[in-house]
């Protein structure tokens, strides 16, 4: 929820409530509130013709390297596992393989980096990860004669990177990643399995409320990775105590069930396709090509590749899209109610416990697709975006009753998720040993600001007010203890490739301070402070990158993104009362307008994470916050270029 500009006034340190502050700098830098609002216009309607034909909007991932190669290998593997053997029915033909992995092979070949590295995307630097899994499918391919070359020049890179130990410095103790590239790489006979950790798969026999006591080595979302590749490390080296032996032996049927009960109709573990691709191709290595699972997996890789041979890190982001644009748009006053979304949004919340997680209904996931998974960055912004449907002039009642019951299951279902430190976890309670499995500051300034927006059906979410209050202060306590000592915050699922450890705090800095606006306590001491910080990294063309400016130019040669500086201006103009702020937001102002008029706004940086730190860019982000930033602006700035403040 959005407060009202007084409420902005109120806060503010200079303690402004009446007439009006006037916004030269407009006039400085030759920018005017007509060029503001012709700005939105252009993006307002680039937005709405993306949703195309669909009542949604769907987006479109970058092309990934990691996801092609993985594809390629679990591809490459069951066609050589289906050799000789009779098909089963349902089953693949194997020989239908061969165009997705020469296709696959050609587009890796052709994104190559100049250092001789592949990166996660067609935007990426190289990195080791990546760079072995592209070796190994070129491999697995059968065409390593054919690209001796540039394999040579893929040795040169990681002979520079450290080989295996640059790529275990990277992950450190998480063995989400680790393990299955080595895997990958061995089942290429690039390794020996003795260099391969084995993984536990025996502990997904127990009960999946189990899980977080057990010490996994792997995140929570990567349980079919650790099945499917713990029972390959065991058909391939089996351990030397009989007694594990025979435990292993036990649990192969019992896990293969976790690994059917897991598998979404659409045969793509969470839509990921490298996921699926490890489960595939270590099924493969053990006989197993004609498993159920297998099938499914295989199937999933057909439908999911594209017409230029790459593979995506998933299928779609479609429910995080529509919520965020249908936020987009109500900040700059669209009437929400006229649009053809709101069954298609409803039907995406989740109404039974999910067998992935073991997820009670009432969240969203990321899509609409069956892979996807309840968490807690979709279901806050799904419930942002219903608030601003249900209060859209052309709400029907009959629709405000529909999403305001779909609200309560929300809300119930994320107040249920905080986790003991106050903050809240992408998916499951009490997993937090691994980096992508603990409590993240942009997840609980997201929820938080659900929360508020919420906070008037309080009677029907079945928690008293001291509940709430406590759930409330603990959230904030949270962001707090996970300031910086710069000011800034870290965000768990967004990244900059230019950031020197690959954090993006411009992205977690805005995502909390916004918390802090809908709260409205963006005068808290922390709330300031996060202001500061994300004044001072203001780069010298008015735009953000990846963290501090002065840092960022000398050293890393950070150009600032339409993601990053769309996030920052819309936080600053929570505090755009603040004099301090108001040259900060004409300088963002003026830099997005520009990128408006020369048509570059919607250009996309490489922003996201996905499990594993894997990096991704996505089509709508940078169209959605620029109409989201102006929308915002153009609410707060009059015609005459100044900020009303009247009561």
């Amino acid at each position: 929820m959005i407060p009202p500009i007084k409420a902005f006034c109120q806060a503010t340190p200079l303690g402004v409530r009446h007439g009006t502050i006037n916004l030269t700098l407009l006039v400085l830098r030759k920018m005017t509130p007509d060029q503001l609002k012709n700005a939105y216009t252009v993006a307002r309607q680039a937005l709405l013709d993306e949703r195309q034909d669909h009542p949604y909007w769907e987006g479109e991932l970058s092309a990934s390297a990691l996801s092609t190669a993985t594809a390629v290998s679990a591809l490459a593997l069951y066609q050589q596992a289906s050799a000789g053997n009779q098909q089963q029915d349902g089953a693949v033909d194997p020989a239908a393989c061969t165009p997705l992995i020469d296709g696959g092979i050609r587009w890796l070949r052709n994104h190559q980096n100049q250092d001789g590295g592949w990166g996660d995307t067609d935007k990426s630097y190289s990195n080791v990860a990546t760079t072995y899994l592209a070796i190994a499918a070129i491999h697995l391919a059968g065409q390593a004669a054919a690209a001796a070359d540039q394999l040579a020049q893929a040795d040169n890179y990681l002979e520079a990177k450290g080989r295996f130990s640059g790529l275990k410095k990277r992950y450190g103790k998480d063995k989400t990643f680790v393990v299955p590239i080595l895997t990958n790489l061995a089942l290429a006979n690039l390794v020996s399995w003795k260099e391969i950790s084995a993984l536990p798969f025996e502990l997904a026999w127990f009960p999946q409320s189990f899980y977080r006591f057990l010490g996994l080595p792997v995140v929570s979302y990567a349980i079919p990775a650790l099945v499917a590749i713990g029972q390959a490390r065991y058909f391939h080296r089996p351990p030397w105590n009989p007694f594990i032996r025979l435990l292993r032996r036990a649990a192969i049927k019992p896990s293969l069930k976790v690994l059917e009960t897991m598998q979404p109709a659409s045969g793509g573990y969470l839509e990921a396709v490298p996921l699926t691709s490890f489960v595939v191709m270590s099924l493969a290595s053990t006989n197993r090509q004609s498993h159920p699972v297998t099938t499914h997996g295989i199937r999933f890789l057909f439908e999911s590749v594209r017409a230029d041979g790459s593979w995506p890190i998933d299928t779609n982001l479609a429910t995080w899209n529509t919520t965020l644009a249908l936020q987009a748009l109500a900040a700059g006053g669209e009437d929400l109610g006229r649009l053809p979304c709101l069954d298609w949004l409803l039907n995406c919340q989740h109404t039974e416990p999910h067998p992935f997680t073991g997820a009670q209904p009432g969240g969203w996931g990321w899509s609409d697709l069956s892979g996807a998974v309840p968490d807690s960055d979709d279901s806050p912004s799904a419930l942002l975006a219903l608030y601003a449907w249900r209060n859209s002039p052309s709400c029907q009642d009959a629709d405000r009753q529909r999403i305001e019951r779909a609200a309560v299951d929300g809300i119930n279902w994320l107040l249920k998720l905080q986790n003991r430190d106050g903050g809240w976890p992408t998916f499951c309670r009490g997993w937090g040993k691994l980096p992508f499995d603990r409590s993240g500051a942009d997840l609980t300034a997201h929820v938080l600001r659900a929360l508020y927006a919420w906070q008037d059906r309080l009677a029907d979410l079945q928690v008293n007010k001291s509940q709430w209050q406590r759930s409330i202060d603990r959230g904030f306590r949270f962001l707090q203890e996970q300031q910086q000592g710069d000011g800034s915050w870290i965000p768990l699922w967004f990244g900059n490739q230019d950031h020197p450890r690959e954090e993006n705090p411009v992205y977690g800095t805005a995502k909390v301070l916004l918390a802090y606006r809908d709260w409205q306590r963006i005068n808290d001491p922390e709330a300031q402070r996060g202001l500061e910080w994300l004044r001072e990294a203001q780069q010298e063309d008015g735009g953000w990158g990846g963290g501090p400016a002065m840092l960022e130019i000398a050293q890393y040669g950070t150009h600032s993104s339409v993601e990053e500086s769309t996030l920052a201006l819309e936080a600053l103009l929570a505090d755009i009362s603040s004099i301090h702020s108001q040259q900060p937001v004409t300088k963002g102002l003026a830099w997005i307008i520009d990128r408006v008029e020369k048509d570059r706004f919607r250009e996309n940086s490489v922003v996201g994470f996905y499990f594993a730190k894997l990096w991704y860019h996505e089509k709508l982000y940078p169209l959605t916050f620029t109409v989201s930033a102006l929308g915002k602006a153009q609410q707060l700035i009059n015609d005459d270029g100044e900020l009303n403040t009247a009561d």
